[in-house]
C-alpha cells in the first residue's frame, strides 16, 4: 500500500530546528512504514523543492496542493501526533474516500 505519513511540519513552529525535528519524525515514521513493506509518502518531501524556489506567500498553496494531490492517491494515512491543520486536511481526504486512518505504526498491517 501507499501510506501517507502526516504530522506537524512548519506552520506554527518557533524555529528552523523545530521544523527540522518535525520532518525528522515524519521521515523516521516513513522508514517504519517502509519496513512493513509499504511505500511511505510525505507531502512536505514532495513539495520541498518547490518551496525552496517559491516566494513565501505561496508556500501554503504549494504545500497543500502537492500534499492533497498525493493524499488522493494514497491507500491509507498514518497521522502522527501534534497540531497540524494541513495533516488534518490530508486525513479528511482519506477519510472521505473511506480509506484507513491510523494513529500508530502498530495499527498498520505488514505488506
Amino acid at each position: 500500500m501507499w501510506i501517507m505519513v502526516a504530522g506537524p511540519w512548519g506552520l506554527g513552529t518557533r524555529s528552523e530546528e523545530e521544523k527540522a525535528a518535525n520532518l525528522r519524525r515524519m521521515n523516521q515514521a516513513a522508514l517504519e512504514v517502509f519496513n512493513l513493506e509499504h511505500v511511505p509518502i510525505i507531502g512536505v518531501n514532495a513539495a520541498l523543492p518547490l518551496l525552496l524556489e517559491a516566494p513565501i506567500e505561496r508556500h501554503r498553496e504549494i504545500m497543500m496542493g502537492v500534499s492533497l494531490a498525493l493524499a488522493e492517491r494514497c491507500d491509507a494515512i498514518l497521522r502522527l501526533p501534534g497540531e497540524s491543520s494541513g495533516a488534518d486536511e490530508e486525513v479528511a481526504v482519506l477519510r472521505a474516500a473511506g480509506k484507513p486512518v491510523w494513529y500508530s505504526i502498530s495499527e498498520i498491517p505488514a505488506g
